[in-house]
């Protein structure tokens, strides 16, 4: 048995980056389908140079939509979708082993998006359905999610993506908040919109706007959501973003049973209790103590890829750094002389 696999994507004005996405997918695809949904540049005739199945659509405000009429486009029992500001990294072969098994499952593959960080650009990765059988649809009209009871598989499958950098993010603002604030109010208020308005709102610098969405989401939302780690990281950062540091410091303490196993959590409570320090003075005391056991922990805990939107560096070189730093202040100099030499290794 052998099964086709297509390559199926939704585009518009993408020409900085469609022949990267295609060039990277082209040999282990069966056929390539792109759904151009109104470009004003060149992305309709580059993805045809690049040996694309090009159709024409319409844009209706509804990413659901548009990934369903694209998917419509091919017969193949099984569809990679990717974004036009993503491409293979690595793990193509897994691809090839899905021709000889049933398509009764949904692929989560890894896409690890650069981010923009103090110091320069961090790796985060998502693992993300994005491998569907033939017949499974999308519902959502933003950060849309197929549908379905099917049973999820991990592959080993690496997808890099930029489309959250600083450059790329200019050209979609305003556009993903309105559309989520049209999503939160058909959905009644459903949590997952509140935890992407407000990481939308995040990225932007409005906090104060974005943490009422966290607060909505946190609560209401399921504590067994794939989203969940990422929302309690960027509600404890937002929170210090606002100088709520008693808010923040109770939700740690509520949040810390559920994530002795994560890196982040103890890399951003680190952060956070530094912050506070500073801001007071007075508490530093009592503090320094619990912002270096934090950051040890992170870095005992080390890498764990396998959390949902865990930055690569949190339980490495990132928490190494931190400390080297840490130690310097206190002028404990051998000490972080130690600990920059580990950054520096990034181990």
């Amino acid at each position: 048995m052998s099964n086709a696999l297509a390559l199926v994507m939704i585009v518009r004005d993408e020409a900085r980056c469609i022949q990267r996405c295609l060039a990277s997918a082209r040999a282990h695809v069966d056929e390539m389908v792109v759904l151009d949904t109104g470009s004003r540049d060149a992305t309709p005739a580059l993805a045809a140079a690049a040996g694309a199945r090009v159709v024409q659509g319409s844009w209706r405000d509804d990413f659901a939509w548009a990934r369903n009429q694209a998917l419509a486009l091919t017969e193949a029992p099984w569809r990679l979708v990717l974004d036009a500001d993503e491409w293979i990294d690595r793990g193509a072969e897994s691809l090839a082993a899905l021709r000889a098994r049933p398509a009764d499952a949904i692929g989560l593959v890894r896409v690890v998006s650069a981010v923009d960080a103090a110091g320069g650009v961090q790796a985060a990765p998502s693992w993300l359905p994005r491998v569907l059988p033939r017949g499974v649809a999308y519902e959502g009209r933003i950060h849309e999610q197929p549908a379905g009871a099917l049973p999820r598989m991990r592959l080993a499958l690496d997808i890099g993506h930029d489309g959250y950098l600083a450059a790329q993010q200019a050209a979609k603002q305003g556009r993903n908040e309105a559309l989520l604030r049209r999503a939160l109010h058909e959905s009644g208020g459903d949590p997952y919109y509140h935890y992407q308005l407000g990481k939308d709102l995040e990225v932007r610098g409005r906090f104060a706007e974005a943490l009422p969405h966290y607060e909505e989401a946190h609560a209401r939302g399921a504590t067994r959501a794939a989203w969940r780690h990422d929302l309690v990281l960027r509600l404890l950062f937002t929170l210090k973003k606002c100088a709520r540091f008693e808010r923040a410091a109770a939700l740690a303490e509520a949040e810390m049973p559920h994530w002795q196993g994560s890196p982040d959590f103890f890399f951003t409570l680190g952060d956070l209790l530094l912050d506070r320090a500073l801001a007071s003075p007075a508490q530093a005391g009592e503090l320094l103590p619990l912002i270096e056991s934090s950051w040890l922990r992170a870095v005992q805990i080390g890498e764990r890829p396998e959390l949902p939107d865990s930055v690569a560096g949190r339980g490495s070189f990132l928490a190494a750094h931190n400390l080297a730093a840490f130690y310097q202040s206190l002028g404990r100099g051998a000490e972080a002389a130690g600990w920059r030499e580990r950054a520096l290794k990034r181990d």
